[in-house]
């Protein structure tokens, strides 16, 4: 019994570490996309501009 209810914090505490990680990276991925978006936006004004 005392087994069962360990290993079902450990899976839970994995899953979370999961999640979070998943997260982070999304989050990143995210970001790294709107600068690149707003580089690429950027360059697209100087150029119009001149």
């Amino acid at each position: 019994m005392i087994k069962r209810s360990k290993f079902k914090w450990l899976a839970c505490l994995i899953a979370a570490v999961v999640a979070l990680t998943a997260a982070v990276t999304a989050f990143l991925f995210y970001k790294e996309k709107k600068r690149k978006e707003d580089e690429q936006l950027e360059e697209y004004l100087d150029y119009s501009i001149q």
